[in-house]
């Protein structure tokens, strides 16, 4: 065997300058560019005077990129504020974690229907990647806090049991797994509260792409609920209560079809479940 070097005897020099803790960010931020999004944010309503050190895009530029790298609470952004390469990114200086802070505060005030204005930006954006037809994604999740964050109350959290939490109300598109739509609740709320409002506004969102059918979890159901994917004409599938599947084929017509016993695979195994038509529920 070859004799070995002690670790004390090989040099080591510190002559970097200017090094960067989160070189694996450059491939996102390339994106960014490509896809022209600094540009898209400047056309928001709620931009500051053209003098302004921190214009508001560049504002809600850092914080996507800091989310991106893990940043979840305003406070994280300490880390980021020396880094040289997203200094270069947003022109020469990142913004202090407390100014985020007082911007956020201030656009809340002055600018009530900024989310709005994102909802509608963010399709602008995604429109060129999504399929002709649409499979619309229904889904919940629960982010719990470490504080007194607004909005955020104490409800079903399987994380982390009686600790405050948010539960956001998400739509994905099932094909290229975009999000098309999103609202911040809070933890108390169940998976269904407010769902049909929701869609409504994904639908106004959505505008000419067509949704062929939409999936849901048990968490979503009534007959309000249905009824709304009835009264536009799309097949829905998901899950009940009872831990069966309910599935709406539209492509037979009304009162006829009976019920049917079927196995659908899931990571637990198979679970019974059972195949109901639209005309069958609606005499039930």
């Amino acid at each position: 065997m070859k004799s070995t070097t002690p670790i004390s005897k090989i040099k080591t020099e510190f002559s970097l300058q200017n090094a960067t803790n989160f070189g694996g960010i450059k491939i996102f931020l390339e994106y960014l560019e490509k896809i022209k999004f600094a540009a898209a944010l400047q056309r928001l309503s709620c931009m500051k005077a053209n003098n302004s050190l921190f214009p508001v895009y560049r504002i809600l530029l850092y914080l996507v990129v800091g989310w991106m790298l893990g940043c979840e609470r305003l406070f994280h952004f300490r880390k980021l504020q020396q880094d040289s390469l997203l200094k270069r990114f947003l022109g020469g200086r990142c913004p202090h974690h407390s100014l985020l802070y007082k911007e956020l505060s201030r656009l809340s005030k002055s600018h009530p229907n900024l989310l709005t204005e994102l909802r509608s930006l963010n399709q602008e954006i995604i429109g060129p990647c999504l399929p002709e037809a649409l499979i619309l994604d229904l889904d919940s999740t629960v982010e719990t806090v470490y504080g007194d964050q607004g909005g955020a109350a104490k409800g079903t959290n399987p994380h982390k049991p009686g600790r405050k939490s948010y539960h956001p109300l998400l739509a994905f598109e099932g094909q290229s797994r975009l999000c098309l739509n999103a609202v911040l609740r809070s933890g108390n709320t169940h998976s269904s509260t407010d769902a049909s409002a929701f869609l409504h506004q994904t639908f106004e969102l959505l505008r000419e792409h067509p949704v062929k059918y939409a999936r849901f979890d048990k968490g979503f159901g009534g007959e309000d609920f249905y009824g709304l994917w009835e009264g536009k004409g799309i097949g829905y599938v998901g899950k009940v209560e009872n831990g069966q599947s309910a599935l709406q084929n539209k492509s037979q017509p009304a009162g006829t079809g009976n019920d049917s016993s079927m196995k659908t695979g899931s990571s637990k195994g198979l679970r019974s479940s059972t195949k109901r038509h639209l005309g069958r529920r609606r005499a039930a």
